[in-house]
């Protein structure tokens, strides 16, 4: 689904799916209306968006283009509510092993899942009533998440980063430094794209919050906008399409893949060098 628009409503990429797979088959959408045992309007309006998939046709879908449950997953996203139960369990075990693209930002510190270990550890000390074993079992979990792109099949992953995270203290000298050298492994990876976005830019968007994008191929669109609280995991169009243009914005006011590296090996100096 590459060719996919993922800012269509969960409904129109439904559609897209649909006509793509009919197309494959050589079928019309009278005939294919034929072998779903529903009328050939019904398809229409399906493939443009207008009406939603049911389960009992998504399930026919399935087994007459041999798609593996795919169109039955798609249908259960259409009818799920758009906030996930568990909301960050959701994201963790649903949506982040199954991203095909991801799309991460956060005003404020490292991505998570690019964080090192001791980085990571240095960010939840910050957190004054955690007792240590709390913090070692954060530490853990974070570390987990780093398989995001170390897994066999890894996302395309684009992440730009404020410029000032860089030179915001967390740990101290020799954790920045390896932080910062891990960054820059990191971006060697075929599959991730760093971009720092200037200190100075005029944009406010991101200051707003830190949120990710994750595409799927078998499901919505889903973001996960962070916040004091809870934080919210969301498959809503009004809301994706609200984020992407957020992150459209940053990407827009970034360096080049290639100079940001040369910021990151900048700030990486400023912190190795003796004081």
């Amino acid at each position: 689904m590459g060719d996919l628009d993922p800012r269509l409503t969960p409904a129109q990429r439904v559609g897209r799916e649909l006509a793509r797979f009919r197309n494959q088959a050589g079928l019309t959408q009278a005939r294919l209306a034929a072998r779903l045992d529903v009328s050939p309007s019904l398809v229409a309006h399906v493939e443009r968006g207008a009406r939603t998939l049911k389960c009992d046709v998504a399930g026919k879908c399935d087994e007459l283009f041999k798609t593996d449950g795919r169109f039955t997953r798609l249908c259960r996203g259409l009818s799920a509510s758009v906030l996930l139960p568990t909301w960050f369990a959701g994201w963790l075990d649903e949506i982040e092993p199954r991203a095909r693209v991801f799309r991460s930002w956060d005003p404020l510190l490292i991505p998570g899942f690019l964080q090192t270990e001791e980085y990571a550890r240095a960010v939840f000390r910050g957190h004054r009533k955690l007792s240590e074993e709390a913090v070692d079992k954060r530490v853990q979990a974070r570390m987990m998440r780093n398989t995001l792109v170390t897994r066999d099949d890894p996302p395309e992953i684009w992440i730009p980063i404020d410029e000032g995270v860089l030179y915001r203290n967390i740990g101290g000298r020799e954790v920045m430094a390896a932080q910062l050298a891990h960054l820059l492994l990191v971006a060697e990876w075929r599959n991730v794209t760093l971009q720092v976005v200037p200190s100075d830019t005029p944009c406010t968007d991101g200051l707003l919050s830190a949120f990710t994008i994750a595409e799927l191929d078998d499901a919505p669109t889903a973001v996960y906008v962070d916040s004091a609280g809870n934080g919210e995991v969301s498959t809503d169009h009004e809301l994706v399409s609200l984020i992407w243009g957020r992150y459209d914005t940053l990407r827009a006011e970034a360096y080049r893949p290639i100079d940001s590296l040369a910021k990151i090996r900048e700030a990486r100096r400023k912190w190795t060098e003796d004081t």
